[in-house]
């Protein structure tokens, strides 16, 4: 959950020394918000800029946003040269359809990659395809020859996901089903991840109190497998209507928890760590995104952990 307070005015230096455990609750917060990011709150504007251009520059993406031809080169240079104000908005807790109304190319595919990078120095999707390239086969591996013997209950999930799949390959689909297997691995909720409507259905026609409030990919589809459209929901909004491509929407979903300070829901703890660092290359060495409990501690999970030390020795044993 995101709060609407401006987590900003909570934050106090700290040094790299510092433990998250020894930090007092209602600084916490604030920790989780910039877990992973490098430019989280900038104290100055960018050389040249003024408040005043900053507004200007806003108001010609907004208009820009109407276009259909816009020139995307144009979107990116605008979107990073206004980074300083967007994040200003989002840590003061300006709630997502203020933002979608003011920054529409920020919950598009292009505008979110910029933001992505400057928040965490990390290219969103490049980053992320290129891991699964490296690693995807690998897993994907892995699941089906090792944690089918280890599990009824994800062998019969594994049985579930291959019948879906079918005949279809490629890339898109190995992610889908990594995704869904993950998911059965951990054990954790498709349904606070995926939400699944008709084919057919618009914006306006999904059912949003049935939808989590943190990030969301609704499936327009009776599956992962059968779609070819995606939204995105954030706080109960549609802020994109189509998405055509899974890998799109995994990756807005994911960058959605960063760019907009959400924490990690305890439902989706364990997958979303996994692919934080095993796709997405985010590698805090302590600390957590997932939201705070009366008895969480901020403890790099060690579920995670062990899976990616699994599949390092089970690469290791098939060379």
């Amino acid at each position: 959950m995101r709060s609407t307070t401006p987590k900003i005015r909570k934050r106090k230096h700290r040094t790299d020394e510092s433990d998250t455990d020894e930090i007092p609750p209602e600084q916490r917060a604030a920790i989780q918000d910039t877990y992973g990011c490098i430019k989280w709150d900038l104290k100055f504007l960018p050389l040249g800029e003024t408040p005043e251009s900053q507004q200007e520059k806003k108001e010609k993406l907004k208009m820009m946003a109407q276009q259909t031809n816009a020139n995307p080169e144009e979107v990116k240079l605008l979107m990073k040269l206004t980074f300083y104000t967007q994040r200003k908005q989002v840590n003061q807790g300006k709630n997502i359809k203020y933002l979608l109304e003011e920054w529409p190319f920020w919950f598009d595919e292009l505008g979110m990659e910029v933001h992505f990078k400057e928040l965490t120095g990390i290219g969103l999707k490049e980053t992320f395809t290129r891991n699964v390239d490296l690693k995807g086969k690998r897993l994907l591996n892995y699941m089906n020859t090792v944690c089918v013997n280890k599990n009824k209950k994800f062998l019969q999930a594994l049985t579930k996901f291959k019948v879906m799949r079918g005949e279809l390959s490629g890339c898109s689909e190995d992610v889908k089903e990594m995704v869904l297997l993950l998911l059965s691995y951990f054990d954790e909720k498709e349904d606070a991840m995926f939400c699944y409507v008709e084919d057919t259905c618009l914006a306006g026609e999904v059912q949003m109190d049935q939808v989590h409030l943190t990030p969301i990919i609704v499936v327009c589809g009776r599956s992962c497998y059968s779609s070819r459209r995606f939204m995105l929901s954030v706080d109960r909004n549609i802020v994109q209507d189509n998405i055509p491509s899974f890998v799109s929407a995994l990756c807005m979903m994911f960058g959605s928890y960063y760019c907009f300070n959400i924490h990690y829901p305890s439902e989706l703890a364990s997958t979303l760590e996994f692919l934080q660092r095993c796709f997405f290359s985010i590698n805090p060495d302590k600390g957590t995104k997932v939201e705070k409990t009366n008895t969480s501690r901020l403890h790099v999970n060690p579920r995670v952990l062990t899976l990616i030390q699994d599949l390092s020795d089970h690469e290791w044993r098939d060379v």
